[in-house]
């Protein structure tokens, strides 16, 4: 490929090559001139006659010819001068005699050259427009999109297009949308669409020039609508058909014409829509009632669709947030004005109206587009919606619920839907909406569509229950079953009522159920009696009843038990914790009986008519639906009845319509649909393409097919439920049905079953075997795909024949869609049936067939039946039919005559490719070379071929893998095809095959990140997020997200690059990009408000994610910019608030009503077609969230970002630091302007990145003001963000985070006047008062558990405010008291200050709240404890609920208990140890118990508890909770919590109370004990294991584990069961803690570890008998482990020797007897004490040498011998070396003075006959450390300090032991000379001096290093 990158091209190269390469390598070589032409000299290139090229090409008719001439002018213009005319005039001759192929060619050709000349081609245009005209309805569809694109090219310039021809360019487009495909339909609809806004909006140059007459908006919508009601007939046709009624529209013109109506509206813009939205609103509703697009059933709902999709894709996408509020208002006017028309016709009693019956029923497909849109409307608003819903003028609520009673079911559902949605939006309207429907239903018991319309709304309010987390009050379920009952009990009373009240009783049981078991528990036992009475209890019954009632009962009849079995299903989905067997039991027995009821039905539908069918049909698909639900073992016995049943509905043997299953396309693989062409499911007009597609009634879901879909879960994707008509629903859940059934069946009946599915099918013709096949292949793919779900078999051989004789008759079957299922269910019984010899003999048959086939069908549906067979039993399964399936298959694929052939055998090829693995290596030369050669072959015009080779190639590059990187020639040249074939495809036109292209890049990228050129592939993907194609957006942004977790910075940067690019030349690519300074991120967050796809939304969160989490702390202003114009676009703030700068605020209002005003308005030079909204709700709470990261980003990156001064520094030193302390206002008015939004959602992100704020900058100082922090100076913004969250109409969990963030600003201890904190502190107290009221409060909106939460997080703020508060006291109490007026000029200023606080003033703003406080705190403690209780205590709790919870919400409640009761349980420690347990509070608050509100338990008033049980019942709660919670803390559990539970232990445990109670208690401490122990185990922070420790032992108070009741305790237990625990906990404090500091003193939790050890070791239980075994074990194992944490570890570099030495010493100090002998041990201690005597740190030599000495000193012989043989020598040695290295540093002289002391003592501790060795060994070293006389004056300070210590030594010496010194120093003179002229040079120094030197000494006498705890 190399050789192909020259100017010219290099023709040896390519004669070199074989033939089939030559065309790659000449693409390669263009693809490079392209590239270097630009930067080229000009001079190299000579222009030549242009005309003449150009038209010798002509001559030579071929597509290339006609492509370069198309290219030549599109980018040369006009330079070509005056030839255009001849090229033009060649091009028209040409494109008459050419075939389709050269048609499209020729005409892409021209719009190029269109483009190119702009208006200088005027001349021509007329005949270019004639030309063309004709072949907008060509056969071929690629000609059809090619005339399109060069028409709306041509009309740009071509005014004639859009004035005189305007009505006939209209009736082209129709006509050619006339059997048209999804490509021409798009096509068709731009230029339509285009060509019709230029009528109205003319660009102004072109009107400049001619004298053109506009046209009115009502001639264009007029002229549209013809095509919406009439299609391609022309309006020239006589009045006379239409009167009759003719034909209806072609389904493919309607479609195409809605999608016209929207690119008209995109193309006129946002403003002209807001501006002209009345008029557009009132044309597509009177569309949608016009007869000609109602005629039937259906096809009025398809009308509905396309209106709503014509509403929805303008009004969602081109108005911002206030625009869309005043098109809800025009809709609401719309309904009033259709309502007010229909009321006239229904109450008009004396029938002049006659042509009224006709409006009305024309009225309701009005009613339900117009509600459909603002149910969608408020629904995307959510909370910003409130002011269209609270506008008095707008009445939306009553305008909506008048529909409720409109004649129509289809208007009452969808009044009723609309309810819905704004109950979701809105959910403080949710429990208001429900109480007026129901008293509306109470009070019009009497009309029948008062009756049907209120049980709507109601059953739709409680299915949007599950979208409001806060939920509705537990007493609304009991209305509603009230409700119901009575409807269902009156039923009878009066016939003009019963099938209403009847259905409406049943709706409104099912929407029940969706409320969860938690209610539906309470309601079980009345349900299960209900359900048993609709049907008959026995078969005798059952007889009966068929003989009686007429046709009216029946009906009713039928209805109820469909309307029951709708409940059971609803309750067996939603509650499936109550299917017991119990349940599942009795609800059998109205099932069974529902089942033989089936077989009634047919005769008692021939006694009473044929309107019972559909009735019947009802209660068919309920039963199929419940029973698909519950576990087939439960109906075993009546399989046979219900497969006869089942098998009968979708043979359609009672069924005399061919209706279709819509499952199909479900059932098969996603991967087919290019084979099914269903990847119309992925575009954006999904919602009306659907209607064309093959199956019956596809895309006709409408509510009123089945009103119970009203209450159920929306499906995904949908914005509105859509059941299908009934006779396909059934035929549905048949199919469903059978697959649950099918594996539980034996094997003689399915190959009964399959028998007659071949029988049924030869029974069958036309059309009707179609439809009975499509329906059995659905039927048995359900049913292998429950075997293969099952782990089952298909069966013995007979039932595999008769399976593969139905499957491979149908791969022979003309519909593709049936071919694509029976290649799906080969696939499927290869996996099911699992056997090599099966899955041979299937593939043989394909293989000979495709040998010998010739015709299309066969050949495709075989070679799918190959790809299927390699998919589900994969590589390794059908790797030796490997070779011979790609033969094949690459053979079919060259097959030029038929591009399906090639279509189908290319996909399978890439299902074999993908399944095969590496298996497939071998094969990926041959396959690669042939996708290539067909990439630059097949014509451009064959999408489906282009978008299989795209398969291919990305299931090629994932076989090849990360290997791609290699730099082999094999590999270099498989790399070098795959970029090539990604880059043909990417120049391809096809959006389809642009996304497979990108998705190719993509992978190449994951496997080979260094050779993809991200500079040409990030401007692509950018120009592709405009796309008007979703799947290709889709493409651009999962292929940015990836590159964006890698180079998020290089992305930025090209797309940016991209953007100056277009800005300097006016290029084409210009109009599409909206990049600003704000770069790609930008145009991602524009992106999240005009996108609804969910897979796409997704990937732009992690795609902007990954970029925030790259380049945040980087680019910081840039990214707190991005979110911060994001969440100022609020349309407006709530609540009148004042920001904090005044001078600012001046101008920013300013700026912000004009941004209010320009919002909406002044679109600025941002480009026409894609106006910018201001950033919608969702995206807004996206930014929110980004604030938070950012903060964590930087928290994590530097702590420069919280350190003010350093900032400011780093400031002035580097221009480019940015940090975000600096932005502080910023980030303070960002968590402002959204905690104080409209938007809910967004309030909560505001209110959570306020807390992030004052957490992490609480402690930043403010250089300027010393002693103040700069979070100060927004005390005010703080104060009014949290102001609004505590208004009374303030959702509860909102509230509650509030007061979250209130407890973290006033515990920050930012604010420091006592009045400043009032503003905040009011807020909680005002609350306070709210939870002091009690459960009954009037008004409840939510459910008891959102109190409940709002409740628990008013006292959890409080607690903590206490915590702080008791803090600040006690550190205040710990701190000598302050002089009044100190002389220090420093602390001057500070004292002046009149707001420092005084150290209690936080305790006194919690004092007056105590009282009370302490009592709901302790309420809700002891609700905590009976919540946590296990379920099996569950009868024990109190019947009616605790303080703050009721019974029926107790499993949310116990949530939110969870989240708040550590920090209350705290609280509750430290009041109960300041007041002595209540001592003083308590009598008062017995007295007072009745006067409690009324939620609080009365414990029992009557008998009053003396002090010791009200301290007994505390003290139990308290352990209870904190032990109870210790046992087994949850891992998701906050660290905080298990902090805050022991710290309440520690406070707990420190009280006097406290402390008698644990010793009287003693299993109790073992138990603590015991959890303490557990917890240190499994908790890591040291953090928590301190905390731990402080509770073992309270060290610095005398509390219960010290010294002075140890021994108490220990006599107290036997003590052996809690000593292990204890010395646990003490080793592993030791091993956690014992960590150096820099000073060397021992941190204090080591301190306590070691005066534990010696407590223990010395108390009296070691000398106790009875347990001398085990105690001996205990001392040597814990020995042990302390042996054991001390080695040195590279995970602990600095853990301190010295402590853990000290601990050995204190074990063998204090517990000799036990460790004598035990060499193990011994040898661990020593080889530590050896360790430390090597230490290179003085001060671990130095503290050895004296912890050895007491080792040495020890009385018992036994223990000190070894040690001293083992150390003695190695002192000795070290001691001597130091003659050599003389100590440089005191602390180094230090440890040989230490040294030293301990040799001395061994001399005193010999025996007399051996001293003179022992001073042999000392008196030497000693000498050697003397200096002589001249070089001690000039020796360092530390160097002569230890010349005299040896001095001092030596003359010591020689008085104790004179005669063994005489006899060592006599033994070797030069020591004599040494010391002699050392004690001259002495004495001889002045006399104060030496009296001097003489104090020295007695100094050294004692140990210089002091602990400050002796442990000895």
């Amino acid at each position: 490929m190399e050789l192909a990158h020259s100017l010219l091209l290099n023709e040896d190269a390519l004669a070199q090559i074989t033939e089939a390469k030559r065309p790659v390598f000449i693409f390669e070589w263009l693809r490079f001139l392209d590239k270097v032409l630009v930067a080229a000299n000009k001079v190299t290139i000579q222009i030549f006659s242009f005309s003449d090229c150009v038209n010798a090409l002509l001559h030579i008719s071929c597509s290339a010819a006609v492509a370069c001439v198309g290219a030549f002018y599109e980018k040369m213009g006009r330079m070509l001068g005056s030839s255009f005319p001849d090229t033009i005039n060649n091009l028209l001759k040409a494109l008459k005699s050419a075939e389709s192929q050269g048609r499209g060619e020729i005409l892409l050709s021209l719009q190029k050259v269109l483009s190119g000349l702009g208006g200088a081609a005027a001349s021509c245009h007329r005949d270019i427009y004639k030309n063309a005209r004709s072949l907008l309805t060509d056969r071929s569809m690629a000609v059809r999109c090619a005339v399109a694109k060069c028409l709306l090219e041509l009309q740009n310039e071509a005014v004639f297009m859009w004035t005189t021809e305007l009505e006939n360019v209209a009736t082209l487009c129709f006509k050619a949308l006339e059997g048209s495909n999804y490509g021409v339909r798009v096509a068709v609809a731009k230029l339509l669409g285009t060509v019709m806004a230029t009528a109205l909006m003319p660009k102004q140059a072109a009107v400049m020039r001619q004298n053109v007459k506009r046209a009115t908006l009502e001639e264009v919508l007029e002229l549209m609508a013809t095509g919406f009601l009439r299609g391609g007939s022309g309006f020239l046709k006589s009045g006379g058909e239409m009167l009759k009624g003719g034909g209806s529209v072609s389904r493919e013109v309607r479609v195409g014409v809605t999608q016209a109506y929207v690119v008209f509206v995109t193309t006129l813009g946002g403003q002209w829509l807001e501006r002209n939205f009345a008029t557009f609103l009132s044309h597509v509703l009177d569309l949608v009632s016009h007869p000609r697009a109602t005629q039937t059933h259906v096809e009025a709902v398809y009308s509905r669709r396309c209106v709503s999709f014509m509403l929805r894709a303008t009004l969602g996408g081109l108005l911002g947030e206030k625009a869309q509020i005043a098109a809800g208002k025009e809709i609401c006017q719309a309904i009033s004005k259709q309502m007010r028309a229909v009321e006239a016709v229904v109450n008009d009693i004396s029938g002049e109206n006659k042509a009224g019956a006709g409006d009305v029923s024309a009225s309701q497909h009005v009613m339900v587009c117009a509600l459909k849109e603002l149910g969608s409307l408020v629904q995307s608003l959510s909370a910003t919606a409130s002011p269209l819903i609270q506008e008095p003028s707008v009445g939306l609520l009553e305008t909506v619920t008048s529909v409720l009673l409109h004649p129509s079911m289809a208007a009452r559902l969808a009044a009723a839907w609309c309810l819905r949605c704004v109950a979701v939006a809105l959910p403080y309207q949710l429990t208001p909406l429900l109480d007026r429907c129901a008293e509306r239903i109470n009070n019009l018991k009497s009309s029948p569509e008062a009756v049907s319309g209120y049980s709507f709304a109601m059953a739709a309010l409680l299915g949007g229950v599950h979208q409001c987390p806060l939920g509705i009050p537990h007493t609304k379920g009991k209305l509603v079953v009230s409700i119901a009952e009575d409807l269902l009990r009156t039923a009878a009373q009066n016939s003009r009522l019963s099938l209403q009240r009847t259905q409406a009783g049943w709706l409104l049981l099912g929407a029940l159920m969706t409320l969860g078991p938690s209610l539906v528990r309470y309601h079980l036992p009345k349900m299960l009696l209900l359900w048993r009475n609709v049907f008959p209890r026995s078969q005798k019954e059952l007889e009966a009843e068929k003989a009686r009632g007429d046709s009216f009962t029946w009906q009713v009849t039928l209805e109820g038990r469909a309307g029951a079995l709708c409940a059971m299903r609803s309750f067996v989905a939603h509650c499936p914790e109550l299917l017991t067997e119990d349940v599942i039991r009795r609800l059998m027995t109205p099932i069974e009986c529902a089942m033989t009821m089936m077989s009634h039905v047919p005769a008692i539908i021939k006694v009473h008519g044929a309107h019972l069918k559909a009735s019947a049909a009802m209660v068919r698909l309920r039963l199929y639906d419940i029973l698909a639900l519950l576990p087939p073992k439960t109906y075993e016995g009546s399989f046979n009845a219900l497969l006869r049943e089942l098998v009968a509905e979708f043979t359609l043997t009672d069924n005399s319509a061919n209706t279709t299953t819509s499952l199909l396309r479900s059932l098969c693989h996603y991967d087919d649909s290019v084979l099914m062409g269903s990847w119309l499911q992925e575009t954006d007009h999904k919602s009306i393409e659907d209607q064309l597609q093959p199956n019956s009634a596809s895309g006709s879901g409408a509510l009123e097919h089945d009103p119970s879909s009203i209450y159920l879960r929306v499906p995904v994707g949908e914005a509105i439920p859509g059941p299908l008509p009934l006779g396909v629903s059934v035929i549905d859940a048949s199919v469903a049905l059978f697959g649950v059934v099918f594996p539980h069946v034996s094997f003689k009946h399915r190959l009964q079953m399959l028998d007659h599915f071949a029988e049924c099918i030869k029974q069958a013709k036309g059309v009707r075997q179609q439809a009975v096949q499509l329906n059995i292949f659905t039927a048995v793919l359900s049913a292998l795909k429950g075997l293969a779900e099952n782990k089952s078999t298909l069966g013995p051989e007979e039932v595999r024949k008769s399976a593969l004789a139905l499957v491979m008759g149908a791969l022979d079957n003309p519909n593709p869609i049936l071919r694509c299922a029976a290649g799906e269910a080969l696939g499927r019984m290869a996996q099911v049936v699992g056997e090599a010899t099966f899955i041979a003999r299937m593939a043989q048959t394909s293989f000979d067939k495709l040998k010998s086939a010739r015709d299309v069908v066969s050949r495709t549906g075989h070679s799918l039946a190959l790809g299927c067979l390699h998919r589900y039993v994969g590589g390794i399964g059908s790797g030796q039919h490997l070779k011979t399936s790609v033969s094949i298959l690459l053979a079919l694929a060259q097959d030029g005559s038929s591009h399906e052939v090639q279509t189908w055998a290319l996909h399978s090829l890439a299902l074999i490719v993908d399944s095969s693995g590496p298996m497939y290596r071998g094969y990926v030369e041959p396959t690669l070379s042939l996708v290539l050669t067909l990439l630059l072959t097949v014509p451009p015009s064959h999408t489906e071929v282009h978008q299989c080779l795209g398969r291919c190639l990305g299931a090629l590059i994932t076989t090849v893998g990360p290997e791609l990187q290699g730099n082999g020639a094999t590999i270099s040249t498989i790399r070098s095809s795959c970029l090539v074939g990604c880059a043909i495809m990417q120049d391809h036109s096809d959006s389809l095959v642009q996304a497979a292209a990108i998705s190719c890049l993509q992978q190449l990228h994951m496997f080979a990140p260094r050779h993809v050129n991200l500079s040409s592939l990030v401007p692509c993907l950018c120009v592709h997020l405009c796309s008007s194609h979703l799947l290709l957006r889709r493409a651009a942004v999962a292929c940015l997200r990836q590159l964006a977790q890698r180079e998020a910075a290089e992305v930025c940067e090209y797309a940016m690059s991209l953007a100056k690019r277009a800005g300097d030349s006016k290029d084409s690519t210009a109009i599409n990009l909206n990049i600003t300074e704000t770069g790609l991120e930008g145009v991602l967050f524009g992106m999240l408000d005009r996108e609804t796809d969910r897979k796409l939304c997704s990937d732009i969160h992690d795609t902007l994610g990954h970029m925030l989490s790259s380049l945040a702390v980087e680019k910081l202003s840039h990214w707190l910019k991005l979110c911060k114009d994001v969440l100022a676009a609020t349309t407006d703030v709530g609540g009148a608030v004042v920001f904090e700068v005044q001078k600012d605020e001046e101008d920013s209002e300013k700026k912000d009503e004009m941004d209010d005003d320009t919002m909406f308005t002044g679109l600025g030079e941002d480009d026409k077609s894609k106006p910018s909204v201001a950033p919608r709700w969702v995206t807004r709470v996206f930014a929110a969230d980004c604030l938070c990261r950012i903060i964590l980003l930087c928290e994590n990156a530097d702590k420069t970002h919280f350190d003010l001064a350093a900032a400011r520094s780093a400031q002035a030193k580097n221009v480019k630091g940015d940090l975000l302390v600096l932005h502080l206002s910023d980030l303070i008015r960002m968590a402002f302007m959204a905690a104080t939004d409209h938007s809910n959602q967004l309030r909560m992100a505001g209110l959570q990145a306020l807390e992030d704020i004052i957490k992490k900058f609480a402690s930043v100082p403010e250089p300027e003001f010393p002693g103040h922090v700069i979070l100060e100076q927004y005390q005010a913004n703080v104060g009014a963000a949290l102001r609004p969250a505590f208004s009374p109409d303030t959702p509860s969990d909102i509230t509650a985070k509030a007061c979250q963030v209130c407890s973290t600003w006033i515990g920050s201890g930012v604010v420091s006047d006592l009045n400043d904190l009032r503003r905040v502190h009011n807020l909680l107290v005002s609350s306070l008062d709210k939870v002091q009221a009690g459960k009954g409060s009037s008004s409840q909106l939510y459910s008891e558990s959102a109190t409940t939460m709002e409740k628990l997080a008013v006292l959890k703020a409080w607690a903590e405010v206490y915590v702080v508060a008791m803090k600040i006291k006690k550190e205040a109490e710990s701190k000598p008291a302050k002089p009044v007026r100190s002389g220090d000029d420093d602390e001057d200023e500070e004292d002046l200050g009149t707001d420092v606080l005084p150290p209690d003033s936080l305790i006194t703003l919690v004092q007056p709240e105590l009282p009370s406080l302490s009592r709901l705190w302790l309420a809700m403690l002891r609700d905590y404890a009976l919540l946590t209780l296990p379920a099996e205590f569950s009868s024990q709790l109190p019947p009616d609920g605790g303080a703050f919870y009721t019974p029926e919400t107790i499993d949310t409640a116990r949530l939110h208990y969870r989240s708040s009761w550590a920090p209350v349980l705290h609280a509750v420690a430290l009041w109960l140890n300041s007041t002595g347990f209540g001592a003083g509070v308590g009598q008062e608050e017995v007295s007072s118990a009745p006067s409690k509100p009324p939620g609080l338990p009365q414990g029992g008033s009557s008998t009053i508890k003396t002090f010791e049980e009200s301290v007994k019942d505390r003290m139990h709660l308290m352990l209870g909770v904190s032990i109870e919670f210790l046992c087994f803390p949850r891992p998701e559990e906050p660290i905080e919590h298990v902090m805050s539970c022991l710290r309440a232990l520690c406070t707990l445990l420190e009280t006097p109370c406290a402390k008698t109670h644990i010793a009287d208690d003693q299993m109790l401490a073992v138990e603590l004990l015991n959890v303490l122990h557990r917890l240190l185990l499994t908790r890591d922070p040291p953090a928590v294991q301190l905390q731990v420790t402080a509770v073992v032992q309270e060290t610095k108070r005398a509390s219960w584990f010290s010294a002075h009741c140890l021994h108490f305790i220990f006599a107290l237990l036997g003590s052996m069961t809690i000593l292990p625990t204890v010395l646990f906990l003490v080793t592993g404090v030791l091993k956690e803690t014992a960590v150096k500091t820099p000073d060397n003193s021992v941190p204090v939790p080591v301190a306590a570890a070691l005066q534990s050890i010696k407590t223990i070791f010395t108390s009296p239980i070691a000398r106790m008998e009875s347990v001398q075994t085990q105690w001996t074990s205990l001392v040597r194992s814990s020995l042990a482990s302390v042996l054991e944490y001390s080695q040195p570890d590279e995970s602990r570099p600095d853990m301190d020797e010295v402590s853990m030495l000290t601990a050995i010493t204190l074990f063998l100090l204090s517990a000799s007897s036990e460790l004598v002998g035990v060499t193990v041990l011994q040898k661990g201690c020593m080889d530590h004490f050896r360790n430390a005597l090597n230490s290179s740190d003085p001060w671990v030599q130095a503290r050895c040498y004296q912890l050895l000495l007491s080792v040495f000193q020890h009385s018992s012989r036994a223990l000190s011998t070894p040690y001293i043989h083992a150390l003695a020598p190695l002192m000795v040695e070290k001691l001597k070396a130091v003659e050599r290295s003389r100590p440089g540093t005191a602390a180094e002289l230090q440890a040989v003075q230490e040294g030293i002391r301990v040799l001395e003592n061994l001399v005193g501790m010999g025996e007399e006959q051996n001293r003179v060795q022992l001073l042999a060994l000392l008196v030497p070293t000693l000498v050697s450390y003397l200096l002589d006389e001249n070089s001690i004056s000039s020796a360092p300070q530390v160097s002569k300090g230890l010349h005299e210590f040896a001095l001092q030594n030596l003359m010591r010496i020689g008085p104790l032991y004179p005669a063994a010194f005489k006899i060592v120093i006599g033994a070797a003179p030069e020591l004599k000379t040494r010391l002699e002229s050392a004690i001259r040079a002495n004495q001889a120094s002045s006399k104060a001096k030496a009296a001097a030197r003489q104090a020295q000494p007695a100094v050294q006498a004692a140990p210089t290093i002091k602990l400050k705890t002796s442990f000895f």
